[in-house]
């Protein structure tokens, strides 16, 4: 007599085997839109770039304005570094935003890094870049005199798409952007000396310009293009060759700067943080300038900086949501030469503990992105998203 079938609640004396249902790890329960921009909202906007990849829906809820209308109200906006690159011999520039890597798992150790790296900003038909016609209010990058003496574009930092502005009234060549109180001073390289055409400010809110009128003293001293300009305390400080004028909106004065030896050294890598000028230079790294003494001034505390002195020369200083961001490169060898080499970046926060000593720590070092050894460095600035 043959024996009945064995039942699988039977088999082997186990409990019956129930398939289930494998869950997909990927899947995310649906939530109303407005509950998921709430938790983005809170969310560093660090991670927005590996958040994008999770799915569509995602990478819309992410460029879209409520979202950022949400972080402004819960207070939750912070600063976005963004650099611009050139790749010979292409002539457009890239331009490109800092973020986390994907799966970071961050672990404290002796080279204090964090896991960060430049990602490229995905929009497209980038407009040429002026370096020192660039600047940012708020959540958008100006671009002034980049396409053109005239031209201004802005990149929107939070949809990360470009615009057209009202056109320059005059042709700036080789524009300065500088911004005092929420509006855009651009001055250029004189063509005439007609008073009207050698600074204009830009107002972003009503999107107008309007000249700034020149008294002959100014107009004589204003002859000459700008190599450097800088706002602290409210003055627009700008220097071309041996002349240097100040610019004062809120009082409408002019004055001439003098101790120029001293502000000569500024080069391409600096910044202002709370009203102090600091300053990368290659003998004595990062320093700080007291405008009371006239005298350059050594950041204490800076031991875990890495020495920049075997690296490529192009430094550069950044404002980083009052804190510095330095940028360099250092070349990899590939055999018998360098075919390429690695973008680096610092941030150091700074604690001012008395009027003669500025301190800074090291928070993180990174590679950030690797490029052709061609490649330029065009600018570095943040943008508050």
């Amino acid at each position: 007599m043959s024996s009945p079938p064995t039942s699988p609640a039977t088999t082997n004396g186990e409990e019956p085997l129930v398939k289930k249902q494998k869950k997909n790890p990927s899947q995310i329960p649906l939530l109303p839109d407005d509950v998921l921009v709430s938790c983005l909202a809170r969310v560093s906007r660090l991670h927005y770039g590996t958040l994008s990849l999770v799915s569509k829906s995602f990478r819309s809820l992410i460029a879209s304005p409520e979202l950022y209308k949400t972080r402004s109200l819960l207070g939750r906006t912070e600063s976005c570094l963004y650099v611009c690159l050139r790749f010979p011999p292409e002539r457009n520039q890239r331009w490109f935003t800092l973020s986390l890597k994907p799966n970071n798992r961050t672990v404290a150790n002796n080279n204090k890094s964090s896991c960060n790296l430049l990602v490229p900003v995905p929009t497209s038909n980038y407009p040429h870049a002026q370096d020192l016609g660039l600047v940012a209010v708020g959540s958008n990058i100006y671009n002034f005199g980049g396409s053109g003496p005239s031209s201004v574009s802005i990149l929107d930092c939070q949809t990360h798409t470009w615009h057209e502005a009202p056109s320059m009234r005059v042709k700036q060549y080789y524009p300065h952007a500088n911004v005092v109180d929420g509006k855009i001073y651009v001055a250029g390289r004189c063509i005439d000396l007609e008073s009207s055409n050698w600074m204009e400010v830009f107002d972003p809110k009503t999107q107008t310009w309007e000249p700034l009128l020149l008294a002959p003293l100014e107009r004589r001293r204003c002859t000459y293009s700008i190599s450097k300009s800088v706002v602290i305390e409210g003055g627009i400080y700008m220097i071309g060759g041996d002349i240097g004028v100040v610019y004062k909106p809120r009082e409408g004065k002019w004055e001439e700067i003098r101790s120029l030896e001293e502000l000569g050294c500024l080069g391409v890598s600096y910044c202002v943080i709370g009203n102090v000028l600091y300053c990368y230079g290659s003998r004595n790294g990062i320093i700080w300038y007291d405008f009371k003494i006239r005298k350059w001034m050594n950041i204490k505390g800076l031991e875990d900086l890495p020495k920049l002195v075997n690296c490529d020369c192009v430094v550069r200083s950044v404002e980083y949501g009052g804190k510095i961001a330095i940028l360099w490169n250092k070349y990899l060898r590939s055999g018998s030469g360098y075919n390429n080499k690695m973008i680096w970046c610092a941030v150091i926060s700074l604690e001012r503990r008395n009027s003669k000593e500025i301190w800074g720590k090291v928070e993180w070092v990174d590679e950030v992105l690797t490029v052709p050894v061609s490649c330029e460095t065009v600018f570095a600035l943040s943008a508050t998203v």
